[in-house]
């Protein structure tokens, strides 16, 4: 594997000498980061975002989010089988409790379970761009933005096509899907539905996946209102997922649906923006699935909500403030019936001083929790912009996250919720640097994280039941570099982007038998990915990822693909962990070797 690598980067080095020919076609610094109250351009910010574009998942060997997320260094997708059927989010160590994705701004978490949060991820075609935010982020999002967040930033509507979409590959896996695109005189409309089915990779994990993705704008002469509407039907096979990794028949059975109406009003100096959702999901899960009637667990999620988030230009800088009304209820045979009613209000104030060249933006949020009363999380974000293109920043915040309804009232015969669960707490900071340029980007940021009540499920015999408490203390720090570099050979655009993540995680030694809280977090984490065209209308793309868990375990993974795109079709062969490596990402569950997926789109005006 090594000398495959370094085969590989002598390559890249050897095409990087070539003379640079033409620019990027896109200028990331001038691309407006929206996952903010305060809408900054993404070479002013002062904290660690990344920006994925169309352009990148479009050439990427990625067949999920899931699996494109997995390619960003300070992200853990822990997943379970393929197409990101069962995946967990995990940012800068933390758990896949403390992150939180948004699609369009709307808080997609749930109060059931983190396991649900990227139930909802959408399909590739639906997808403008997806900003990521490492570092907490409780004062602009509220308290699942422990770690860090994921904003999903979905397309507008273009001229009026239509695409129609087909693939096949390994362990029988066949997709479909149709996008439409419309324009009248006041509207716009985007339409897509997708399926893909596969018998799975081995025994039990096949899967069978809809989506159905609606987005319009009306009154597009005047202002804007905006309609988003998802529902995501998934059903899978979950050989080994949970439990334990003899549990071979468990069977489960996930909708996700989401509805939100946005609009925009500006004047002056002012920029309002309103917006009403609503987020439902419904969980079916069977021990057994040859036997429905046995162990059982249904859980119904809805939340309805409404928000206005603003901003205001003055000469000291700008004000950013909003405020957020969620209503939660949970109905299930196993957790009982719930509700919850959360009000969240943020205000920041972003300062430029010495000719804006250095801005500084304290601020802050307090929510209240019908169940857990009134918490407050403050923050404060600097940055000094040291020449046009060099950028040095830090930031602090403090964060915490509710417990689950899981943690809460949880029970079968092996594990036991806790109804008396404090909130997670911690203070995390983060120091960085930046070069921002149209070729060439790089970026290194020291950040460090200290944690405590974190809940745990243990035991002090053998015959007891797990059970949540609060005891875990947890100091997290690393670093974190990245660097693009943009060139052309040929006249042809050639990319190349290289991550690395170093975590250190020292955990308070507990005098506990039994312990259910296992920190695994990835050590070092490496990924490469290689950007490149030599014909026209050709691409290919190579990506690397390699990683050194706490456990000790590692492993790397090459992912491949080649596509050819012209106005009316489109090939793309996706090859996927090329050289078979055996691994696992949670819970023991084996990851598939080497597949391929095959995938055509012709388009029509």
């Amino acid at each position: 594997m090594t000398s495959r690598f370094l085969l590989l980067l002598v390559l890249i080095s050897i095409n990087s000498t070539a003379q640079e020919k033409k620019d990027l076609p896109e200028k990331l610094e001038e691309v407006v980061i929206s996952a903010q109250r305060i809408e900054t351009p993404f070479s002013k910010n002062s904290q660690s975002i990344m920006i994925i574009t169309a352009e990148d998942i479009k050439l990427n060997p990625a067949t999920s989010v899931a699996e494109l997320l997995q390619q960003v260094a300070g992200l853990d997708i822990r997943q379970r089988g393929t197409k990101g059927m069962q995946a967990d989010l995990y940012i800068r160590g933390g758990g896949f409790d403390q992150t939180l994705v948004l699609i369009d701004g709307i808080k997609m978490d749930d109060s059931q379970t983190g396991h649900h949060i990227l139930n909802a991820t959408l399909p590739f075609e639906t997808i403008e761009r997806i900003e990521i935010i490492k570092g907490p982020a409780a004062r602009v999002y509220g308290q699942n933005a422990f770690t860090g967040a994921i904003n999903i930033i979905t397309k507008k509507s273009s001229p009026n096509h239509l695409s129609i979409g087909v693939s096949g590959g390994s362990y029988e896996q066949l997709g479909a899907s149709v996008t439409a695109n419309s324009n009248f005189e006041n509207s716009e409309h985007l339409v897509h539905y997708s399926r893909n089915v596969s018998e799975g990779y081995r025994y039990n994990t096949d899967y069978d996946s809809q989506n159905y993705f609606i987005k319009s704008q009306f009154n597009t002469q005047k202002k804007p209102i905006e309609l988003l509407a998802s529902f995501a039907d998934r059903k899978f096979g979950a050989n080994g997922f949970y439990a334990t990794p003899s549990a071979i028949d468990q069977y489960e059975e996930t909708q996700t649906s989401l509805l939100g109406v946005t609009t925009r009003l500006t004047k002056d100096s002012w920029t309002i923006t309103p917006q009403v959702y609503w987020r439902r999901n419904q969980d079916l899960y069977l021990f057994d699935r040859q036997n429905p009637s046995g162990y059982r667990n249904l859980h119904i999620s809805n939340k309805i909500g409404a928000q206005i988030n603003g901003s205001y230009q003055s000469e000291i800088g700008i004000t950013g403030f909003g405020i957020n009304f969620d209503k939660v209820f949970l109905s299930s045979n196993n957790l009982g019936n719930h509700s919850r009613t959360v009000t969240t209000l943020f205000l920041e104030q972003r300062f430029k001083l010495f000719k804006e060249r250095v801005d500084v933006t304290p601020g802050i949020a307090m929510s209240y929790y019908s169940d857990f009363k009134f918490h407050f999380f403050p923050g404060i974000n600097a940055g000094v912009q040291i020449t046009d293109h060099f950028r040095a920043y830090a930031n602090m915040g403090y964060t915490y996250r509710i417990p689950t309804y899981t943690d809460l009232y949880y029970s079968d015969p092996t594990t036991l919720g806790n109804e008396d669960l404090k909130p997670e707490e911690a203070i995390a900071e983060e120091f960085g640097l930046k070069f921002t340029k149209s070729k060439f980007n790089m970026s290194l940021s020291l950040f460090n994280r200290d944690s405590k009540n974190l809940i745990d499920f243990i035991k002090n015999s053998e015959e007891e039941r797990f059970k949540a408490t609060n005891i875990r203390k947890l100091n997290t720090k690393g670093v974190e570099t990245s660097v693009s570099y943009a060139f052309s050979t040929l006249g042809y655009d050639q990319n190349i982007n290289l991550g690395y993540t170093f975590i250190e995680d020292k955990i308070k030694k507990l005098d506990l038998p039994y312990s259910q809280y296992a920190i695994n977090s990835l050590k070092h984490q490496f990924v490469l990915n290689y950007r490149s065209q030599f014909i026209k209308n050709f691409s290919q793309t190579v990506v690397y990822k390699y990683a050194v868990r706490t456990a000790g375990d590692d492993y790397g993974v090459f992912d491949v693909s080649v596509n050819y795109n012209r106005a009316d079709f489109e090939i793309a062969l996706a090859a996927n962990n090329i050289f078979n490596a055996e691994y696992t990402e949670t819970n023991l569950v084996p990851m598939p070797k080497g597949n391929l997926m095959l995938g055509l789109k012709f388009k029509f005006d």
